[in-house]
């Protein structure tokens, strides 16, 4: 049986009491997100984080914390998508006047939920924070196009 499998990486990054988030509006995945994206072999996942928020945010980040890992399986379609989240505190730079992906915005944690968010990072959001990692698996029923059962476990 073959499998497709499909990485992306996220990094949330945080100053003191506000993360950085980014408005997304673009395709089917709207909603106020962290910066990420694919990992392009042969990178690493921390380097595909770190490149991807340079490339989104103008910002270089280090000393990133792996969180946890989100990841979806279709049994159906043999499909696994599977998304590394890594936290930073440690960060320099500017932010981009015209950012690629989104209207960047400092935002309070303890606010950040009231905002619009994608199902899938609107769960994972308070992990982050929490001390440990997590593992987040979603399977997916293809027929009805939704999620089928979601697992989540802390360490």
């Amino acid at each position: 049986m073959t499998i497709n499998y499909k990485i992306w990486t996220v990094c949330m990054i945080q100053d003191g009491d506000k993360i950085l988030l980014m408005d997304r509006q673009k395709d089917d995945f709207k909603g106020f997100i962290p910066p990420g994206g694919s990992v392009e072999f042969p990178e690493s996942f921390m380097q595909c984080a770190i490149r991807e928020v340079k490339e989104e945010t103008g910002l270089t980040v280090r000393n990133l914390e792996f969180k946890g890992l989100n990841e979806y399986v279709n049994p159906t379609t043999n499909d696994r998508y599977m998304i590394f989240n890594y936290l930073t505190q440690d960060f320099e730079g500017e932010l981009l006047e015209n950012p690629p992906e989104g209207k960047l915005y400092w935002v309070p944690i303890n606010e950040a939920q009231q905002l619009p968010m994608q199902k899938s990072f609107e769960r994972r959001f308070p992990l982050f924070f929490e001390d440990g990692t997590f593992e987040i698996h979603v399977e997916w029923d293809h027929e009805r196009d939704e999620e089928a059962r979601v697992t989540i476990n802390k360490t």
